[in-house]
């Protein structure tokens, strides 16, 4: 069913399937990135001497390649993902990938024991299956979150990335500890995984109307306020028109500012903790997840906000995007300056810019993130996939640079110029989507002869008077 304006569509009361579905993806995506993260925890204990664990002698350019190499296959995957989601639902993809990831996770600490390659390895096929997430989860938004509440639930999905990281990071540590040494880590993020891709496979559904136990008027409600066409799954991509849109790049750009600065403070934060502010296993871990949790706990402080203000038309719908997107990157960039000139002696301080320069990136939650679903509801994954992918290449890069800058992992001064590079990527990426970037839907969402979205897309051209609700009873909600 395609978005009609002039339909008076009242929200149906109370909790809904569509709320179900944003919990099963939360849950999913802290999983996820249980499996993405467990390395970037786990690198230190398995290169120093613990009781009761076996350890490796890695440099610090093994360490950067095993911590890099996820990225290779992650990459590779992002736009096949994305078509595969289209072709065979979302649903289908994401489940397999997770199971896939979770048995995948079993195996770490038997590669380790093989080299540095072996775990490289194994990371680029964890890669390969976790590159189908984000394609996936968008897709699934696509279908399931009216444009009313894109901003608190669209945010509150990807929230979980976050509360994932934090979860991870700050249990390694007691995990470490115990009799199950770091290898457990890994054991515990492969047995969560496969038991949520069995839930999932049970209760979740690629859109509404294939939900089970979903009444008539909320899949009315949804289907009349997402923009996104039922019969879009057999359209073709408009790739060349994607590929013509300044919107689009004003969108990459953005995406990859965020995951530079996000992955190289992810991959190397546990290492400049411990070298740099000296502090042990247990405390490193616990202070790695403070910012993640406070980004987390931040993404549902903002995304209410930026709802407000569109709903209310306080401020256009792409106003709130470059706002968000805008506190979300440079606000980070001035984080990492300060922190530039952090020493051991001051990690109250240091310790606090690095949570400030995670936390606050839960604007961009509300920014770049929802962009795709605002510039093309049908075309979200593959776009997702696209701009995931080549943001995915600065992921291998971020680690790459940090390893040939850093040489001592006690200097001060070389973890500033890593900070500083990443300041500067920050600037320079949210300003091109603060020029280029859009939030109207756009022409080829979907073919000239379908003019249900193309309706949408003409009562939104005028943006600065264009919000989310279109009735009186939409504003209500």
């Amino acid at each position: 069913m395609g978005f009609e304006p002039s339909v008076d569509k009242a929200r149906p009361g109370g909790l809904g399937v569509r709320h179900w579905q944003a919990v099963l993806l939360f849950v999913g995506m802290m999983i996820n990135y249980f499996q993405r993260v467990n390395i970037s925890a786990a690198i230190v204990p398995m290169t120093q001497s613990t009781a009761g664990a076996p350890f490796y002698s890695w440099d610090t350019s093994d360490k950067s390649l095993i911590l890099s190499s996820f990225f290779w296959g992650y990459v590779v995957s992002q736009v096949p993902a994305g078509l595969l989601a289209k072709r065979f639902g979302a649903k289908l993809v994401l489940g397999l990938a997770t199971a896939i990831g979770g048995i995948l996770c079993f195996f770490h600490p038997i590669a380790a024991k093989s080299g540095w390659q072996s775990i490289c390895a194994l990371r680029v096929l964890t890669g390969l299956v976790q590159g189908t997430v984000y394609p996936c989860v968008h897709t699934l938004l696509a279908k399931w979150v009216p444009r009313t509440e894109r901003g608190l639930l669209t945010t509150g999905v990807y929230s979980g990335a976050q509360f994932g990281t934090a979860v991870i990071l700050v249990s390694s540590g007691f995990i470490f500890e115990s009799s199950m040494g770091w290898p457990g880590l890994f054991y515990l993020s492969g047995g969560i995984s496969l038991a949520w891709a069995l839930l999932f496979f049970w209760q979740a559904a690629n859109e509404p109307a294939t939900a089970s136990r979903i009444s008539k008027g909320e899949v009315e409600y949804i289907e009349s306020l997402t923009g996104s066409n039922s019969s879009s799954q057999s359209m073709p991509v408009p790739w060349m028109s994607i590929f013509r849109s300044p919107a689009f790049y004003g969108l990459l750009a953005a995406h990859c500012g965020f995951t530079w600065g996000f992955y190289t403070l992810l991959t190397e934060m546990p290492t400049y903790m411990s070298m740099v502010l000296q502090l042990n296993v247990k405390s490193n871990a616990f202070l790695s997840s403070l910012p993640y949790f406070a980004m987390g706990l931040l993404c549902f402080v903002v995304s209410p906000i930026s709802d407000l203000l569109i709903n209310r038309g306080t401020i256009s719908i792409t106003t709130a995007r470059k706002l968000f997107n805008s506190i979300g990157q440079w606000g980070p960039m001035a984080c990492l300056i300060g922190l530039g000139y952090m020493t051991a002696d001051e990690k109250t301080w240091a310790i606090l810019l690095l949570t400030l320069a995670v936390g606050i990136n839960a604007g961009c939650s509300c920014g770049y993130l929802i962009n795709h679903i605002d510039l093309s509801p049908n075309f979200a994954g593959p776009m997702m996939g696209v701009t995931n992918g080549i943001a995915g290449v600065t992921s291998i890069i971020a680690p790459l640079v940090v390893g040939a800058i850093v040489s001592d992992e006690e200097d001060p001064s070389q973890w500033r110029m890593v900070f500083f590079i990443t300041g500067g990527i920050y600037l320079v990426c949210n300003t091109i989507f603060v020029i280029f970037g859009k939030a109207t839907i756009q022409s080829w969402n979907e073919p000239p002869s379908t003019s249900s979205t193309m309706t949408l897309r003409s009562h939104q051209e005028n943006d600065s008077k264009s919000t989310a609700p279109t009735s009186d009873k939409d504003i209500r909600y």
